[in-house]
């Protein structure tokens, strides 16, 4: 079946899809299936990292969905003991293996961690991309000092960083940072995993609109120029998730979310950047 036509359009940035689907803790058959309603639905962006163990699963679901490879776009993560310039090499190409995809394109170091050295893991990278194996280099929970040196390494540009980013971690000044230096802003864990869903603040926005907290929480973070990329294994929070892109929250939503000063970081390993 050809489902190059999709039921929702998605509007495109710098040639990301602005919204993605984020496929943490999904597998087995379930995961294709959710990769497959989600293309025919209208998704394009696709996120998955070799720590997840799904990429074989994810690569099902999207030949299954029979979409023309050039309307994709597909995103994987490197092991924090894969970022050696030889484990590099190896391990992009196992991705592209499993995701039984010719290139991929976008590669991100998961973590500035483990056996990460921004001279011969980025070198890794660079060559990746003149190699066309990829087609951007990525990184990702890099704080500003982290991706300021992988800058001024990389011989190729640094395409995006994805982070943690909600309502309840705004993340400003690393964003700043990232627009400074034309680096596109990939949000992960958008909706705080479930957390928002106990917010005053979204929960009024949301009764305005006629909308859940999460279609609030995308389009918030749209506003902000950032690229969201929800886990939803349901076909219900699927369908939500790409109808926010109707929604435009007024300059007093924008400011209300804003306002939210108290941060709840949902992701926090001890050798995060932020922790050292």
């Amino acid at each position: 079946m050809d489902t190059s036509d999709p039921t929702i359009v998605i509007p495109i940035k710098k040639g990301v899809p602005l919204l993605g689907l984020g496929t943490w803790k999904m597998s087995g058959p379930s995961c294709s299936t959710t990769i497959r309603f989600a293309l025919e639905l209208g998704y394009r962006h696709i996120d998955t990292a070799q720590s997840y163990g799904n990429e074989t699963d994810v690569g099902n679901g999207i030949s299954e969905a029979e979409i023309i490879r050039e309307e994709l776009f597909i995103a994987t993560k490197l092991n924090i003991d894969d970022l050696s310039y030889n484990d590099v090499i190896n391990a992009a190409e196992s991705s592209v293996d499993r995701l039984q995809t010719e290139y991929l394109d976008l590669l991100y170091i998961h973590w500035p961690s483990g056996t990460y050295d921004p001279e011969d893991t980025l070198a890794g990278f660079s060559d990746l991309r003149d190699d066309g194996v990829i087609s951007h280099v990525g990184v990702s929970n890099f704080e500003p000092q982290q991706l300021e040196v992988a800058l001024k390494e990389c011989d190729a540009p640094i395409f995006a960083n994805q982070i943690e980013m909600h309502p309840f971690l705004h993340q400003e000044p690393l964003r700043v940072f990232c627009e400074s230096n034309d680096v596109l802003v990939v949000a992960y864990s958008p909706i705080a995993r479930g957390a928002i869903f106990d917010s005053p603040e979204l929960a009024m926005i949301s009764k305005k609109y006629g909308v859940t907290e999460a279609e609030v929480s995308l389009s918030w973070i749209q506003e902000k120029g950032a690229i969201p990329i929800p886990k939803a294994s349901s076909e219900a929070h699927i369908k939500n998730n790409i109808e926010s892109f109707p929604l435009k929250l007024s300059v007093e939503d924008i400011s209300t979310i804003d306002s939210i000063t108290h941060e709840e970081r949902q992701v926090d390993p001890e050798f995060a950047p932020w922790n050292l």
